[in-house]
């Protein structure tokens, strides 16, 4: 039963000529000046989602986005600076991408974060998939294999770091501590200072395949799902939980993952989907070729597959799809209680706030949601 409601900003500026015949991705450019407005936009929706009873804001970290899409380089520090700025809403990473950070760098900042703000800020950790960004910074991304090798050796020390009162770790890539001289005896074990204050560490990772569905349940990790086709997302929703029961983990259909959708709110369908539509297209001008198209035809062969289709698809194809909901808030409340049904367990949605949509439109659209759609569920 959904009683929690996020929102997922990946940290986009005010984009310019938006839509499939405008601004090509990229030959986006924009100042330091704009691209610093983001920082100020979170800090705006973070306080009207306080004031209007939201329960977490999650944000992406990226580098090197002169394109203006995602301007967020490090998401502790600025989920910090957002819990100074409001009295409860928690601050989700998504995602810290692991091979990016040295784990018990990643392990401290976290600890530190989550014992100043009494817990309000929530971990993630992801694989990455920007090659300008992972490559740069001297990890694996072109080799997948090696990519999710490093990962998972990383969030092993990461789990040490935050379950372990002393220890050493010793794996391919790290030695934790190096067997060396300090003060006059030979190092063999470490404590991280400080540990985390809310343990066990809740972290929550995306899924993107098989295999890594099977690491989450290996680990004890929570998932969050978004932009899925209702065909893909039910067979993601399914597969998490069976790799759950299979180690022994009882969980309802649903527990344990974030729902994540597009919304927007109208007097009709026709008029949501034609005021969204630019956003909704420039946001696939970005991520399409990234692979982030998942979708299913009507024989559940995934889009892009053989067989089905393989073009950028359009805002109906998404509210066909379930993957957006468009329209006034009956039908919005409607749609979203039609794929709640299916997952007893499943109890956080949200709202994926397309990367064309202007900050003053968003915040509209989340006024009127707090207003006409969340009184419609059980709130925690």
């Amino acid at each position: 039963m959904i009683r929690k409601f996020h929102v997922l900003y990946v940290g986009q500026i005010e984009l310019d000529n938006i839509g499939l015949n405008g601004t090509p991705a990229n030959e986006r450019r924009y100042s330091d000046e704009r691209l610093r407005e983001a920082f100020f936009t979170a800090r705006d929706v973070a306080r009207l989602m306080d004031e209007l009873g939201f329960d977490v804001l999650w944000t992406a970290e990226h580098h090197f986005q002169r394109e203006g899409y995602e301007v967020f380089p490090n998401l502790i520090q600025l989920g910090l600076w957002l819990a100074t700025q409001t009295k409860r809403l928690k601050f989700g990473c998504a995602f810290n991408v692991l091979p990016m950070w040295h784990p018990i760098r990643l392990a401290e900042d976290y600890a530190m974060a989550d014992v100043v703000t009494d817990g309000r800020i929530i971990m993630g950790v992801g694989r990455g998939y920007h090659t300008r960004e992972v490559e740069t910074f001297g990890a694996p991304l072109l080799d997948a294999a090696k990519n999710r090798e490093l990962f998972e050796e990383q969030l092993r020390l990461l789990l040490a770091c935050f379950n372990e009162q002393s220890f050493h770790f010793k794996g391919k890539y790290y030695e934790c501590p190096p067997p060396v001289d300090y003060r006059g005896y030979q190092l063999k074990d470490i404590t991280m200072v400080p540990r985390p204050k809310h343990l066990p560490v809740e972290i929550w990772m995306p899924i993107a395949s098989g295999k890594t569905i099977e690491l989450m349940a290996q680990y004890g990790l929570k998932a969050m799902v978004t932009l899925n086709g209702e065909k893909i997302l039910d067979d993601v929703v399914r597969a998490y939980h069976a790799a759950c029961q299979k180690r022994g983990q009882n969980k309802q259909l649903g527990e344990d993952m974030i729902w994540g959708a597009g919304v927007y709110l109208a007097d009709s369908r026709e008029e949501a989907i034609r005021r969204l539509e630019p956003a909704h297209d420039e946001r696939f001008k970005w991520f399409a070729p990234f692979g982030f198209v998942r979708y299913a035809d009507e024989q559940g062969r995934t889009w892009g597959s053989p067989g089905a289709p393989a073009r950028t698809p359009s805002l109906r194809d998404g509210v066909a799809q379930k993957a957006w909901f468009c329209g006034p808030p009956a039908e919005v409340i409607d749609g979203i209680k039609s794929v709640e049904a299916k997952y007893p367990g499943l109890d956080s949605f949200m709202i994926h706030w397309a990367e064309g949509l202007p900050p003053a439109e968003f915040k509209e659209q989340l006024r009127w949601f707090a207003k006409d759609v969340m009184p419609a569920f059980k709130r925690a």
